[in-house]
């Protein structure tokens, strides 16, 4: 098929990347000339494994290009996917000013029959807006049909997550265009559930805060194993044994943070209060997952902060891992932005590293007390304290002791439970994670 992508960001560029090597003829549509520019001579804007071989590849077979004119990316397509930022605004509630303006857009340029697929997360009922939107910039009167078709893509894996999906959602009141979708999608081996425009909007948004209420509910257990000495390892295994629970985000740690989990509850939780039926439990879970920097901050403090005055003063703090999770370089809702502002604002100095998300972060943490280093060997140079934010595979490879003889203080913070507690008693390393016994040699 033809296909036409708005938008060449996350979501917009691996969903392009794919269905060119699905065979489709695809035209990726972007407003950043830069960006295009580019892509088309070769370039990859985002970090995701395996995504810029997949670009490459289909580049050379000639199934993909990049283009800003909207006018030539919608002419010849069948079906035209908008992948375009849907952020919060400051109340919580979603921006839907880049759905709207990409709906007006392709309403002026469109000659014959399309399908509009929104593959943007949006809240319930932005279908029927874009319907509306279309309707009123058509220049001539043109059938169309507009599609919900959530994207369940996880950063750093969501080259896998495309091509080996959990389940296709197509939403629609049209069952030729849901039809007409799904075909697109016909080579994977996958359960494809076909619903209508609501129902799919709201899918996505359900899927997400039930994963994040897991991730807050077993944060919330680990803070009464930090009271009772009891283990958040044993539980979350005693929990994730039992089949209707599962292990999958059961892991303590400094909370979930991205763009997406965040974004998503803030939205959902304003959609319910618009419908006046609040959902107090999603406001619960976003509550707990705020709490998660402070509570380590403050026992950061308490180990080796002063009595008086900014509380890190003249201290020097390794922070380990600066992307909000591994294999990305994203930042955005990050725990480690978070940490580094509130250990800054105490006065002290962060030595840091991260394998991928360096450069980002040089343009986040610039003109601060901030020293970019080449290594976490490096980062741990006569520092007071190291705290582990990523749990990057490198990471858990890492010499601890050679880390720790380059301390002032032997000092790990675990912040993602990267190691275990039984191997620092053996290396005589003080250490102190989420939700298990801290170990004092």
């Amino acid at each position: 098929m033809n296909i036409c992508i708005v938008g060449c960001g996350y979501v917009g560029l691996v969903t392009a990347a794919a269905f060119a090597d699905f065979g489709n003829e695809v035209v990726a549509l972007d407003v950043d000339k830069k960006k295009i520019k580019s892509l088309s001579s070769g370039g990859c804007p985002i970090y995701e494994p395996g995504l810029k071989e997949l670009l490459e590849r289909n580049r050379k077979a000639k199934r993909i290009r990049f283009t800003t004119s909207i006018s030539s990316a919608v002419h010849k397509s069948e079906i035209i996917f908008i992948c375009v930022a849907t952020p919060s605004k400051k109340d919580g509630s979603t921006d839907l000013s880049q759905i709207k303006a990409a709906a007006s857009q392709i309403a002026k340029n469109i000659k014959n029959q399309k399908i509009i697929v929104n593959k943007s997360t949006v809240p319930i009922g932005t279908g029927e807006l874009v319907e509306k939107v279309i309707n009123k910039n058509l220049k001539i009167p043109v059938e169309f049909d507009v599609v919900s078709n959530p994207e369940f893509l996880r950063e750093g894996q969501a080259i896998r997550d495309f091509f080996e999906p959990d389940r296709i959602v197509i939403g629609s009141n049209s069952e030729t265009a849901t039809a007409k979708v799904k075909e697109l999608y016909k080579t994977l081996k996958c359960p494809v559930i076909s619903t209508d425009l609501y129902s799919a909007e709201l899918i996505k948004y359900a899927s997400n805060a039930f994963l994040a209420t897991k991730i807050s509910f077993i944060n919330s257990i680990a803070n009464i194993c930090e009271i009772t000495d009891a283990n958040i390892d044993d539980i979350a295994m005693g929990l994730g044994t039992d089949k209707r629970i599962g292990h999958d985000f059961l892991q303590a740690g400094l909370g979930f943070g991205g763009s997406c989990f965040p974004k998503d509850l803030q939205s959902l939780l304003s959609t319910s209060i618009e419908l006046k039926d609040p959902l107090k439990i999603i406001k619960e879970v976003i509550e707990q997952n705020k709490i998660r920097v402070p509570r380590i901050i403050k026992r950061i403090i308490k180990r080796i902060g002063l009595a008086k005055g900014p509380k890190l003063s003249g201290k020097t703090i390794s922070v380990l891992g600066l992307a909000f999770k591994p294999n990305t370089d994203d930042l955005r809702e990050a725990k480690s932005i978070e940490i580094c502002n509130a250990i800054l604002k105490e006065g002290a100095n962060i030595n840091t590293y991260d394998p991928i998300a360096m450069e980002k972060a040089k343009d986040i943490l610039k003109n601060r007390k901030v020293n970019f280093c080449k290594d976490p060997y490096s980062a741990a140079e006569k520092s007071d304290a190291a705290i582990f934010i990523t749990e990057w595979p490198e990471f858990k490879q890492l010499d601890l002791k050679r880390l720790t003889k380059k301390m002032n203080s032997a000092i790990i913070f675990d912040g993602r439970n990267i190691y275990d507690v039984n191997e620092m008693k053996k290396l005589k390393i003080e250490y102190h994670s989420i939700g298990r016994p801290s170990y004092y040699p």
